[in-house]
C-alpha cells in the first residue's frame, strides 16, 4: 500500500534540493478561514498555499463541517485548478463551521489539512487576532516556525519605545524600561518571555533580533544581542561591559549558545559603535547562515555564523578595505547577485561576496533607501535601488545600480539635501515594465517616483518618506499601505487597518501578503478576503523574499522583494 504522505514529503525534499538547491522550510497549506460580512451577502473566505513541491497539475478540494470532527461535505463541484482560494456563499452567519482542503494529484486526493474553525473571538474584519500576555504595543515582530508544525509562529519585541544613539538634542533618550521578547504559536498560545535587561538600551540599533532555522531541524531559533547586569553610565548610556550574540531555543526561550559580539574597539564614538544589525544569507547556496554587523557610518565589522554559532568568516573595513566603510544602511539584504548560487551580503553602498571578501562599493556614503530586486527585467539579474542620505548638490543620490557589477544604470540629476526613510520599490503601475522606485526628502519638500528605466513618473508625495505596499488585490500589482489604509495606486482606499504596521509577509493563505499590526494587547494579522482567479507559489519560498522577511524584526522596515 502506498503511503502518499511519505511520497509527498519525498517529492518536497527532492524539489527543495534539486529545483532550488537549498534547504527549505517545511510549510503546511497555511489554511485561513475568515467570514465576509459585506454585501451582497454573507460568505466565508477560504485561502491556502501553493507550494514549490506541488506538481504543476495539482488541484484542490474544499470541505466544510458543522464540527471539527465532521462529517465533512465537499463544497466545490470540480477540483479547483486556477486559484488557491474559495468563497463559500452557502455559509450562514453565526455558525462555527470547520474547513479543510485536500490536494488532488492525478485525479486522487492526497491527504487533508488540519481543520480550521471560524472563531469569532479571534476573527475580525479581514484579520486574525493573537492576544498578548500584557497590554503592550509591540515594536517588532518576527515570523518563523518555532515548533516544526509547518505553520508560522510569531516572536514580538516590546515596548514600542525607541531611542537613537545620534547625539544631537532630541535624539538619544534614557531608556524607560527593558525590552521583552515573547513567542506565540500560530494559534495564539503563549510560549515564553525573555527579558533583554538593562545592558540593551531601548532602541532598534541596540537590540537586533532575527528568528530563523539555521540547524535544519524544522524549528527556528531566536538570535539577538545580549549583555550582563546593569552596565549603564550615570546618564543612562551603555558604553562598557560584555556584549554577546546569543541563540535562544525557539520553543522554550532557553539560551543555547553564546558568542562575543563584535567589539567596540576601533569605532569613533558612541553613535558609531551602537549600530548593530543581524541578517540571514545562504552563503554556500545550500543552507542559511547568520550575519552579524556592527557599524554603519564609519568602521563596519561583519561576522558570519553557521548552525550552533560556528564562525565561518570575519571581515572589517580596515586597511585596504577601509573604502568599504561608512556606506552601511539601516537594514541588511542578502541575495545571489553574481549568479553563482550563493548569497552576497549587501551592507548598503558596499557589498561583500559570499566568502566575506569585498565585491564592490559606490563611495556615495550612507543610503537610507536600499532595495534589492529585479527592478528592470531588461537588465540581466538583480538591481539595487538607492536613496543616499548625505547631501548631493550635483544630483546622483537617487539611483539604480546593477547588482552584479555595481554599475550605475541611471540616477536622478536633481540636487538632494537629505533623502530619508525607506522609500519604496513595488509594482504599482501595470502599464510600465518592471518595478517603480520611490524616494523623498526628509523635510517633505520633494518626492520622486521613477519607472525601471529612470523616467520620472510623478513628483507626488505617496505618503512621506516610507510608504508601504503589499499584494492584496487579485492582480499582480502591489497596493499602497499608508497609515490606516490600503489603496490602489491613484485609487481609493479598499481596506482599513488598525494599529502600527510592524510586518508584511506572505505568512497565511494564498500568495497575497498579510499585514501584521500591533494594537495594545494584541497582534493583528490582516489578510485579504478578495477572491483571486490566479495562483502562485507561496512567496516565502522565494529565497530573496524570505531573507528580506527575516530582517523585518530588526533595523529599518523594508518591504520584502522577489528575485524575479
Amino acid at each position: 500500500m502506498v503511503c502518499w504522505s511519505t511520497v509527498l514529503l519525498l517529492i518536497a525534499a527532492l524539489n527543495g534540493s534539486v529545483q532550488r538547491g537549498v534547504f527549505m522550510e517545511k510549510l503546511d497549506r497555511g489554511l485561513v478561514v475568515l467570514p465576509k460580512n459585506s454585501a451582497p451577502r454573507y460568505s466565508v473566505y477560504v485561502g491556502w498555499r501553493l507550494l514549490a513541491s506541488d506538481p504543476p497539475d495539482v488541484r484542490f478540494n474544499v470541505y466544510r463541517a458543522e464540527k471539527p470532527r465532521g462529517p465533512y461535505r465537499r463544497l466545490n463541484q470540480a477540483p479547483i485548478a486556477d486559484s488557491t482560494n474559495f468563497l463559500d456563499t452557502t455559509a450562514e452567519p453565526g455558525r462555527r463551521y470547520s474547513y479543510k482542503i485536500s490536494a488532488v494529484i492525478q485525479n486522487k486526493e492526497r491527504g487533508f489539512t488540519k481543520p480550521v474553525t471560524i472563531d469569532p473571538s479571534r476573527c475580525g474584519d479581514s484579520f486574525i487576532r493573537i492576544p498578548l500576555k500584557e497590554k503592550v504595543v509591540c515594536q517588532k515582530v518576527a515570523v518563523a516556525d518555532l515548533d516544526g508544525d509547518g505553520a508560522y509562529d510569531y516572536v514580538v519585541k516590546y515596548p514600542n519605545f525607541n531611542t537613537d544613539p545620534y547625539q544631537a538634542p532630541g535624539y538619544w533618550k534614557r531608556s524607560e524600561d527593558t525590552y521583552k521578547i515573547e513567542a506565540y504559536r500560530s494559534d495564539g498560545t503563549f510560549l515564553w518571555r525573555y527579558d533583554m535587561g538593562w545592558a540593551i538600551e531601548e532602541g532598534i540599533w541596540y537590540s537586533p533580533i532575527v528568528v530563523f532555522d539555521l540547524d535544519g531541524d524544522g524549528r527556528a531559533e531566536v538570535y539577538t544581542k545580549a549583555g550582563e547586569g546593569d552596565p549603564r553610565d550615570p546618564d543612562g548610556r551603555v558604553t562598557s561591559g560584555p556584549e554577546y550574540l546569543i541563540e535562544l531555543d525557539g520553543l522554550t526561550g532557553k539560551v543555547l549558545h553564546r558568542m562575543d559580539w563584535p567589539s567596540r574597539d576601533g569605532f569613533k564614538e558612541y553613535n558609531y559603535y551602537c549600530r548593530n544589525l543581524l541578517g540571514i544569507a545562504y552563503l554556500d547556496g545550500k543552507r542559511p547562515y547568520l550575519i552579524v554587523v556592527r557599524g554603519t557610518y564609519g568602521l563596519i565589522k561583519v561576522v558570519a555564523y553557521g548552525a550552533g554559532l560556528q564562525p565561518l568568516w570575519r571581515w572589517e573595513s580596515t586597511g585596504p578595505d577601509e573604502k568599504y566603510g561608512g556606506q552601511g544602511m539601516h537594514g541588511l539584504h542578502a541575495a545571489d547577485i553574481d549568479g553563482d548560487g550563493c548569497d552576497e551580503v549587501i551592507l548598503g553602498g558596499s557589498v561583500l561576496d559570499h566568502d566575506g571578501k569585498p565585491l564592490w562599493q559606490l563611495g556615495h556614503g550612507h543610503p537610507d533607501v536600499c532595495y534589492v530586486a529585479d527592478v528592470d527585467p531588461s537588465n540581466p539579474g538583480l538591481e539595487i535601488f538607492y536613496g543616499f542620505e548625505p547631501r548631493h548638490p550635483k544630483g546622483g543620490a537617487i539611483c539604480l545600480v546593477d547588482a552584479r557589477s555595481g554599475k550605475v544604470l541611471w540616477s536622478c540629476p536633481d540636487p538632494t539635501k537629505h533623502v530619508h526613510g525607506q522609500g519604496l520599490v513595488a509594482k504599482l503601475d501595470a502599464s510600465r515594465p518592471g518595478l517603480q522606485c520611490y524616494a523623498a526628502e526628509q523635510d517633505g519638500s520633494k518626492s520622486w517616483l521613477f519607472d525601471a528605466k529612470g523616467n520620472l513618473i510623478s513628483g507626488q508625495d505617496l505618503g512621506g518618506c516610507s510608504p508601504r505596499a503589499a499584494y492584496w488585490n487579485e492582480d499582480a500589482l502591489r497596493e499602497l499601505v499608508i497609515g490606516r489604509h490600503i489603496s490602489t495606486y491613484g485609487g481609493p482606499s479598499i481596506q482599513e487597518l488598525e494599529g502600527n504596521i510592524i510586518g508584511i509577509a506572505d505568512c497565511l493563505g494564498d500568495w497575497r501578503e498579510e499585514i501584521i499590526t500591533s494594537v495594545e494587547g494584541e497582534l493583528r494579522i490582516y489578510t485579504t478576503t478578495i477572491p483571486a482567479r490566479t495562483r502562485r507559489v507561496c512567496l516565502m519560498q522565494d529565497r530573496l523574499y524570505r531573507n528580506d522577511v527575516a530582517v523585518q524584526s530588526m533595523g529599518y522596515f523594508y518591504i520584502p522583494q522577489l528575485s524575479h
